[in-house]
């Protein structure tokens, strides 16, 4: 018998999942071209979720339901709160591009975001390796569908070819992997197989092999060297709207899993997984700060952009143990959930001003579509170049403070190698400096293209939560506090429950 506690844990999941059904009937009666009913409907149900997910998330509670099969606690609540809230952000800017090209012909946009959402709500919240496999499934399967929403479209529908060949590939990577696991210890459930790797009592040959295959399936989700092939492609291929989609709230999904997984399941291996990581690490940092340097496209230098960016929160996650300590923990792993939700706050401006340009008639893809752009939006201009001082880390904006907060857990470790990765981090951050001060200079330096609209047209949804979306990132950089005392007191709920 399923007592009540399990049915509180995933209130916010079955209300997203009953309104997800009930909006695609509702959808089916909707004649209008802009969808305004189900974008209506969806907004208020995400809302409405968001507000409880940030209601549980205060009252600091961890609930295990179903078994054990998922955990209810601190972090994954605010995971959750922040998803949800950057798939309303998402929806708000992506409308206007969807309706110009012939998106919205139904309802899929904002049913499978909804789905895709409900998928990162069961990663975040699997506390058993099937369980957290079959959040991932659903979360890329709707993936897949919304890069291939344009169906007339052949650079779309080759972007979502690649990725779910080579998404396919990678879910089985993490699936051989968590099987392997499971053959070890004899379970599914992620504290219990840190309790059985503890003891001691099995191969350690066979673990770290099974271990191998975890973290390449991870590594590919989060976009890392040498996982990151499909990132540009996709990126660049997708429209611009689920691009965003793609490329904000399922990072956030994505950190979590790897605490789940390395950190809640596999923290006795430490040592092994530490020295994959540090790699990936920095491959990602080197590979996409080069990378970037050469390219033209702004949603392929953006994808380039977030391979190095995970490599920061690859580093944090390393540091939080030492030879399987867990020393530094709560400070690495805060700083890492820190970073990855204001990577995803500065990702939404970005893209929201890609999409918001696009609606004049052009996609507004190369970086010399923004031309002059401080001539024509002082407000877009703006927002734009708070977001990429962010993403290069020049203070006073948020991304500095982020990877301040980085380097801080690498260098209180007080292990040279760390340390050593430190000083290569900052490197690697100088150079990333210039393609994103590029940007810069090409919106507030360069003349307007020549036929380019001096107006821009934006709707008053979408400019008032792009004002709000840039001055969080300036405003969180100046008063970075309150936010990085949640994540540490977040990730402080994980670190004690482990083992138990």
């Amino acid at each position: 018998m399923i007592d009540k506690l399990s049915w509180i844990s995933v209130y916010p999941e079955i209300i997203l999942l009953t309104m997800a059904c009930v909006i695609a009937l509702v959808d089916l009666g909707v004649k209008s071209p802009q969808r305004t009913l189900t974008y209506v409907l969806t907004l208020l149900t995400l809302a409405v979720v968001a507000a409880l997910q940030a209601k549980y998330a205060v009252a600091g509670k961890t609930i295990y339901g179903f078994g054990n099969m998922v955990v209810s606690d601190p972090m994954g609540n605010w995971l959750k709160c922040f998803a949800t809230v950057a798939m309303m952000v998402t929806l708000v800017y992506g409308r206007g591009y969807a309706v110009a090209r012939d998106m919205l012909r139904g309802g899929e946009l904002f049913t499978l975001g909804m789905f895709a959402l409900l998928g990162i709500f069961v990663m975040i919240s699997g506390n058993n390796f099937l369980v957290i496999y079959m959040g991932l499934e659903l979360m890329t399967l709707c993936s897949y569908a919304l890069v291939a929403l344009r169906r007339d479209n052949a650079t779309a529908t080759e972007a979502a070819m690649k990725y779910f060949v080579l998404g396919a590939l990678a879910s089985g990577f993490l699936l051989y992997g968590l099987s392997m696991m499971y053959g070890a210890t004899g379970s599914l459930d992620v504290n219990e197989v840190y309790k059985a790797i503890a003891s001691r009592q099995f191969n350690h040959h066979v673990l770290v092999f099974g271990l191998v295959f975890i973290v390449a399936g991870l590594a590919f989700k989060l976009g890392a060297v040498p996982f990151h092939m499909w990132l540009p492609d996709v990126y660049q291929g997708a429209p611009t709207a689920i691009t965003l989609l793609i490329g904000a709230a399922p990072q956030l999904a994505a950190f979590a899993i790897c605490i789940r997984l390395l950190v809640q399941g596999l923290l006795p291996l430490a040592i092994d997984w530490q020295q994959m990581l540090a790699v990936l690490a920095i491959g990602s940092l080197l590979v996409g700060n080069l990378a970037a340097i050469a390219q033209t496209n702004l949603k392929r230098m953006l994808a380039f952009s977030t391979i190095s960016q995970m490599g920061f929160v690859l580093l944090a996650l390393l540091a939080g143990v030492v030879d399987g300590n867990k020393l530094n923990a709560e400070l690495a792993y805060g700083a890492a959930m820190f970073y990855v939700i204001t990577y995803v706050l500065t990702t939404l401006a970005v893209f929201g001003i890609i999409l918001l340009l696009a609606r004049t008639g052009h996609e507004s893809e190369e970086i010399s579509d923004l031309a002059g752009l401080n001539q024509r939006s002082p407000l877009f201009a703006g927002v734009m170049a708070i977001s990429m001082f962010s993403l290069a880390g020049v203070p006073p904006v948020v991304g500095f403070y982020a990877k301040l907060g980085v380097l801080q857990a690498l260098v209180s470790s007080q292990q040279t190698i760390y340390i050593v990765l430190a000083v290569f981090a900052v490197m690697m951050s100088l150079i990333g400096s210039f393609y994103y001060l590029r940007v810069v200079k090409v919106m507030y330096f360069d003349a307007p293209n020549v036929g380019m609209p001096t107006a821009i047209f934006a709707p008053g949804d979408a400019r008032v939560v792009l004002t709000i979306n840039g001055a969080l990132v300036l405003l969180l950089g100046i008063m970075p506090g309150g936010l990085m005392t949640l994540c540490t007191q977040a990730i402080a709920s994980v670190v004690k429950s482990l083992g138990s």
